[in-house]
């Protein structure tokens, strides 16, 4: 068949995304392999995969196969989060739309319209998954709302109630008025802001209520101007001498004239503000703590949606940051306010909404998380889970489990995991999986119906459930002792952002630990062994991509602009292990000029199929050629394995890249590659094919389907790459990869150095080699010969007058001409490389008289220094010697 110009990927992608889910490659079942588990993290089911997905399953796809192809029974699992908040959001916009009112919906009814948004978006991502190239079971999509997950996330509830470690209270919470619901302290984002201090005057009163003569008034420094009318008391430090004679005395807060006490505590920073604090316990976690100190009310002058309640007294139904300009405006008009200064300030926003987060006072269900945290950080502190890169996330691990705080984990939506308690008319109430259950743990005869019990109308934290996800996925809580459990748990390896290590990762292992108890070993109670952190993918101004900053580009345009395997290439290429990465097309761009480097490749060798003749020997040219590139491609192959078992996958495709573009498609094929009109040496012909098939299965996990293609297109097959299995790793000859070495450099030397004096490619030359590797020479000469065009080589042992220097290491080439060479060229080149090289040698002494650096450096790191350093002498040597002898 004839191959086209350029490699087209909408040919080959669907073709081969068909095949493999044809012939079911990707469907795993228990049996004697070894497992390789991977579970996908699950992504919101209204979403669509950014950049950021589109790196992380990736990295999964690129490990998941490597283990398939060897000898692993890999098994990766799709599957998505319900999403609680964002979900409920672009459920209640739908009804929005068709005139619905979500409040006028029974909660059956409302969930029957949840149901429908994710049935028809869910599955977006399924296929953006699918044509990325994701090997994944698609017989195992999971979701965390599927009956046997929803039954598990109620189970683990109920069993960590009765352990005491689910508990039910009032407390200071974060509260998003948008969504209206609570949140996590882990949901909080915070930013710094310019605000504004504004300076109100609260006149004092005696305990008669008669004004104070000594302190007519107190100025009050407040952010938060709107929540004025909450405050029920003043408080000074006890050793502000400012404020001594206060004790005993009272203020009246400005526009709702409420007489509040005037109290002491150390807590107050004398050198903010004025010195005195509003207290107002239902609007700041710090005044709440006040407020319990010193028996406070609590005035909650905010609805669930920021509006002002009735308790307000003013502005009452007014929008908060409308309120706080009306509040300012009041205040000025009553002389109240004295002045207002900016003032830089840290303020909390919604991770779901992006709204401003209100503190709010609640009754809300929490997890006792120190008790669960603490067993968490030893298998990670004692090596059982291993992180990468360590150096980078360990520490941020160890600081959220040091100091955590318990989860709140109840939200005040419909969509979800409805919490398993039942309440009896006089409010008490049991927790149970159902109401029968719960009502005969209320006791015999209790003098209510069981119709009267009422379950909790709130649902469960999105992620309370999937901290469950790589048990549950295989049935491991409703089902335990499953086979799927035990062969495939714990998982291998899991890929992620850096950003949920609390929020997902750290509650997984909590979870793994809670659920598989003490008489289980750990390396079965861990719910992986790894844990791979990906860098966050960053647009040019270095913003995080996201949904809701639209700054990550569509992926299916991508795709079918570049291709997937160029999509894949690009995000690989540019992300360091654990590094952040700025995203730039360009990346693709290199991705598919590589495409298209395989794939002219490809028609250069297919070109020679009709030309094939059986030889006893091949040339002297082919015959190094195929024994070079032998060991090169087993140098590489242990390489690329140690960057794997490292998880440095972008400088494992950085060394897969090079083994391709240059030392297969631009020394190998050149050095084999058969005289014009002349025969190929069917030897020679058949290691090539046998080359590039190896290097396809290489550089198969990043670029699943141009390999395969490829792979069918070098020679009739009865197989397919993607389950092709890897043979051993094979010793490589140093020596002949130390001639190979040789090789390339002095054909770079020589053609470089012929190209700026410009002698033609077709005027042919005589080469005189001076070296201390004279048997070296002998042995690579016929190939170097026909390489660099030369009529003949001569080994030398001094200079040749007449030629032109070339400097290559510790050797020296003098290369002759039928024209005459301009010393002066040649004195001017060797002089530019030698400025080079001192400006070099001078960083390398300058890097290795750095003491910290030695001390601290990886000792490989250091000996590679040394080498750079030594081999600068050497040349700056070699150099100055040749510029002695031009004169």
């Amino acid at each position: 068949m004839e191959l086209s110009k350029n490699y087209i990927p909408a040919d080959t992608e669907e073709k081969w995304n068909a095949h493999w889910q044809q012939q079911r490659y990707f469907n795993s079942k228990p049996d004697g392999r070894p497992p390789f588990t991977v579970v996908i993290p699950p992504p919101n089911v209204t979403g669509v995969l950014h950049m950021g997905h589109t790196l992380n399953e990736t990295v999964q796809d690129i490990l998941v196969r490597k283990a398939r192809m060897s000898g692993y029974n890999a098994c990766w699992v799709p599957g998505s989060d319900h999403a609680s908040i964002a979900t409920e959001a672009k459920v209640v916009g739908m009804l929005k739309e068709r005139g619905i009112d979500k409040r006028q919906l029974t909660r059956a009814e409302f969930m029957k319209y949840a149901y429908e948004w994710k049935d028809k978006y869910g599955g977006i991502i399924y296929s953006q998954i699918r044509k990325l190239g994701c090997s994944v079971d698609w017989d195992r999509v999971a979701f965390t709302m599927d009956p046997d997950y929803y039954a598990s996330v109620i189970k683990i509830f109920i069993d960590l109630y009765k352990q005491g470690l689910i508990y039910r209270g009032a407390r200071m919470i974060n509260w998003d008025p948008l969504a209206k619901t609570a949140l996590s302290d882990e949901e909080v984002e915070y930013k710094e802001e310019q605000g504004i201090l504004y300076y109100v005057q609260y006149k004092v009163v005696n305990a008669d209520g008669t004004p104070y003569a000594a302190t007519p008034s107190l100025t009050i420094a407040t952010q938060r101007p709107e929540t004025i009318m909450g405050d029920t008391a003043i408080c000074v430090n006890p050793n502000d001498e400012r404020y001594q004679g206060l004790t005993g005395k009272f203020a009246i807060v400005p526009l709702v004239d409420r007489r509040v006490p005037i109290i002491f505590d150390e807590y107050v920073d004398p050198a903010f503000g004025t010195g005195a604090l509003k207290v107002t316990p239902a609007h700041d976690i710090n005044d709440y703590n006040l407020g319990l100190k010193h028996h406070l009310p609590i005035v909650d002058t905010l609805n669930e949606d920021g509006t002002l309640s009735a308790a307000a007294g003013v502005f009452i139904g007014m929008e908060r940051f409308a309120a706080r300009k009306a509040v300012v405006q009041q205040l000025k008009a009553e002389g109240r306010l004295t002045k207002e200064e900016t003032h830089m300030t840290r303020i909390g926003f919604s991770q779901r909404t992006s709204c401003v987060v209100e503190p709010r006072i609640s009754t809300q269900w929490f997890v006792k998380m120190a008790a669960l945290a603490e067993p968490a950080l030893g298998a990670v502190t004692e090596g059982h889970i291993r992180i990468h890169p360590g150096d980078k996330f360990l520490a941020t691990y160890k600081y959220w489990l040091e100091n955590v705080k318990d989860w709140c984990i109840s939200r005040q939506l419909w969509w979800g995991q409805q919490i398993p308690a039942w309440y009896a008319p006089d409010g008490t109430f049991q927790v149970a999986a159902t109401r029968e259950e719960a009502y005969a743990q209320f006791g015999k005869s209790p003098a209510f119906s069981i119709n009267e019990l009422k379950q909790d109308d709130d649902v469960l934290d999105t992620w309370f459930s999937s901290w469950l996800w790589p048990m549950e996925v295989f049935k491991g809580v409703t089902h335990p002792g499953n086979p799927d459990i035990s062969y495939y748990y714990p998982t291998s390896v899991l890929v992620t952002g850096q950003d949920i290590i609390f929020f997902w990762v750290a509650r997984m292992i909590m979870a793994g630990l809670y659920f598989f108890k003490d008489d289980v070993p750990m390396e079965k109670r861990i719910p992986f062994r790894d844990v791979y952190f990906t860098g966050m993918v960053r647009d040019k101004q270095g913003r995080k991509m996201s949904k809701s900053l639209g700054n990550s580009p569509d992926l299916l345009a991508l795709i079918d602009k570049y291709g997937a395997d160029a999509v894949r290439f690009g995000i690989m290429i540019s992300s360091p292990a654990g590094n952040d990465l700025l995203f730039d097309e360009a990346a693709l761009e290199q991705g598919r000029n590589f495409n298209n480097k395989l794939w002219n490749a490809l028609k250069l060798v297919k070109g020679w199929e009709g030309r094939l003749q059986e030889s006893a020997t091949p040339g002297t040219d082919a015959a190094f050629a195929v024994e070079w590139f032998s060991s090169r491609l087993q140098e590489a192959r242990a390489e690329i394995e140690t960057l794997f078992s490292e998880f440095r996958l972008s400088e494992a495709l950085k060394t897969l890249y090079s083994l391709i573009w240059d030392d297969f498609c631009s020394w190998y094929l050149e050095w084999v590659k058969p005289g014009f009109e002349q025969p190929m040496d069917a030897a020679v012909y058949r290691h090539t094919i046998a080359y590039f098939e190896q290097l396809m299965q290489l550089l198969h996990p990043f670029m699943p389907f141009i390999t395969e293609e490829v792979y069918h297109l070098l020679a009739q097959r009865t197989d397919d790459l993607c389950v092709r299995q890897f043979g051993a790793i094979e010793k490589p000859d140093t020596a002949v990869l130390a001639r190979g070495t040789l090789l390339k450099e002095a054909i770079t030397a020589i053609r470089d150095a012929r190209n700026k004096v410009q002698i033609k490619p077709k005027e042919s030359i005589h080469l005189y080699i001076q070296s201390g590797q004279e048997k070296v020479y002998q042995l690579i000469s016929p190939i170097l010969t026909r390489q660099v065009n030369a009529k003949d080589i001569t080994i030398t042992k001094e200079m040749v007058p007449g030629t032109l220097t070339v400097v290559s290491g510790k050797d020296k080439f003098y290369i002759g001409t039928d024209q005459k060479v301009d010393a002066g060229i040649q004195k001017e080149e060797l002089q530019k490389e030698l400025a080079y090289l001192k400006g070099f040698l001078e960083s390398v002494n300058k890097k290795l008289g750095n003491e910290r650096f030695v001390q601290n450096a990886k000792p490989e790191v250091v000996a590679v220094e040394r080498k750079k350093q030594e081999d600068a002498l050497a040349k700056i040597r070699t150099i100055e010697e040749s510029l002695a002898q031009i004169g």
